[in-house]
């Protein structure tokens, strides 16, 4: 059972012009939305931002004068941004705001999520795992 990390999405939600936060596994799935996307629409776009960054990831190597490792996107609409960042392995957060949003406070406030999104996701190993089975 996957834990319930609304609560670390909403938080991305406090910058001025942020709409809606989703966590996205590698292969498209949804893994947490923000409470103020329906599931449907946060499936949807889990999808797509899968694919998004799984592009990105194809040119990479085009950025040339380093090993054109994806770090981020960030895509413009005539109606605002996606952010797209890398979230630990195998998930990536994104993140729709408004075209006036504050893109270094975004950008700082999504880097702070990531971190308390490990941290939330991560349990300690369990001692003697399996050594009685």
């Amino acid at each position: 059972m996957n834990p319930d990390l609304s609560w670390v999405l909403n938080g991305v939600l406090e910058v001025r012009g942020a709409r809606h936060a989703i966590l996205v596994s590698a292969d498209g799935l949804l893994m947490q939305r923000s409470d103020d996307i329906s599931r449907d629409e946060a499936e949807k776009n889990a999808a797509a931002m899968s694919s998004i960054q799984s592009l990105c990831r194809a040119v990479a190597g085009f950025v040339g004068g380093g090993q054109g490792l994806w770090k981020q996107t960030l895509v413009e609409f005539d109606g605002g941004w996606i952010f797209l960042v890398a979230a630990g392995s195998g998930a990536y957060l994104a993140v729709s705001a408004a075209l006036d949003v504050d893109m270094e406070a975004m950008s700082f406030r999504m880097q702070k999520t990531v971190s308390a999104l490990r941290e939330a996701m991560s349990a300690a190993p369990r001692l003697n795992a399996g050594a009685d089975a």
